[in-house]
């Protein structure tokens, strides 16, 4: 019957582990892939990598100034650049874009060796701890802090702030969500005033290239500037520890590769992109039809949210054989989706790169072995993935 919602496909709260929702996932692949689900006030699925490419892609069809993940902030905020479309996003992006390039990475990373050093010392002393919720949450603060010229005690204060945030914007908790938040959003405030009164190159400061932006001669509104540094706290902050912690669970289970990977670091790049592919930790990054959208005999009607599950379209057996195998070195390994695709790809994929990479290369440096030692945890939409894996440590110290 016309205007009558389609019967609903899946529900992701049935999968409580990764494993079970990349096994949701397959099915929805081969059985259903423009599939619908009434969670979370309802929207769509794309789950095969060509769908999810293209849309990606097509940021005049499926555009991101209304809804740009599911389950979204239970405040319907919007904020630069990730909820703006072109053009409006572009002179934040491009901003932004200026401050990650290689010499400037290069620069950086001596510094976060030495936070990645100082942070992990504690689980090493223990011999054990929790890798995703302490060295995976308190690391990426560092990184947030450094790229963003923050003051060295910020970090500690905003990892503690942004991990607070994340659990509540999962649990749709919005009085906490809003407390955090404003948080957030004085440290930006506080950096805005501060690069007005001193600006540093732009190439080098992510507040005071956005103040030097001048779209069409006006500079950009301040108040969008706060929103667009504020939404810069935060995005560091939620995959990492996610990502961090199913590496961790996945060497824990194939001790031979974390072997292999200890005694050759050079051998890291590639595997840091294998990982990122294997356990590309979202599956609810959204999109909103512009226009009806007939896919898969499916329609998708204007205002519907629609998600590109990246995590299934980087298991799509049709484009990665063999897709659920760590396979180093795979040939077409560049065609993952992990930081997304098109305009908002992921701004900070360098920079993510690199944390990672050095991240991993701390703890397999500064260890001799290490395993899983209790119940892990799995991520709940958006995400996918590990929030919380205990691990039993050696180390070599």
């Amino acid at each position: 019957m016309t205007g009558q919602r389609p019967t609903p496909d899946f529900d992701p709260a049935t999968a409580s582990s990764p494993a079970e929702s990349h096994a949701l996932y397959r099915r929805l692949r081969h059985e259903c892939p423009v599939a619908r689900s009434d969670a979370h006030g309802g929207f769509w699925a794309l789950t095969r990598y060509a769908d999810v490419a293209a849309a990606a892609g097509d940021s005049t069809t499926f555009i991101s100034s209304v809804r740009a993940v599911v389950p979204s902030d239970p405040r319907g905020l919007r904020r630069p650049p990730l909820n703006y479309d072109a053009p409006a996003h572009t002179p934040y992006r491009r901003a932004l874009d200026r401050t990650l390039q290689r010499a400037r990475l290069t620069r950086l990373e001596p510094a976060l060796r030495a936070h990645a050093g100082r942070e992990l010392a504690p689980l090493l002393e223990r011999g054990g701890g929790d890798i995703a919720q302490e060295y995976g949450a308190r690391f990426p603060a560092w990184v947030t802090t450094e790229w963003l010229n923050l003051e060295p005690e910020v970090a500690p204060v905003l990892a503690e702030t942004a991990a607070t945030w994340v659990r509540a914007w999962r649990a749709l908790d919005r009085d906490v969500v809003n407390e955090t938040s404003e948080r957030m959003y004085g440290i930006a405030r506080d950096l805005v005033r501060d690069r007005r009164r001193a600006p540093r190159p732009v190439e080098q400061d992510p507040a005071s290239s956005l103040l030097a932006e001048r779209p069409g001669g006006e500079p950009l509104d301040e108040e969008h500037i706060v929103g667009a540094l504020r939404q810069s706290l935060v995005v560091g902050m939620v995959a990492p520890p996610i990502l961090l912690g199913s590496i961790c669970a996945h060497l824990s289970d194939d001790q031979d590769l974390q072997r292999r990977l200890r005694a050759d670091p050079a051998l890291l790049p590639a595997a840091v992109e294998e990982f990122l592919r294997l356990h590309t930790p979202y599956r609810g990054f959204a999109r909103t039809a512009a226009h009806d959208v007939r896919l898969h005999g499916r329609t998708i009607r204007p205002g519907e949210p629609v998600t590109l599950v990246y995590a299934s379209a980087n298991r799509d057996e049709s484009v990665f054989p063999d897709p659920d195998r760590f396979v180093l070195d795979r040939p077409n390994i560049a065609a993952h989706l992990a930081f997304g695709r098109g305009r908002h790809a992921c701004a900070g994929m360098p920079l993510a790169r690199m944390a990672l990479r050095v991240a991993l290369g701390e703890l397999l440096t500064s260890t001799t072995r290490f395993h899983v030692d209790g119940p892990i945890e799995g991520a709940r939409m958006p995400e996918i993935g590990c929030v919380s894996v205990p691990l039993r440590i050696e180390s070599a110290r």
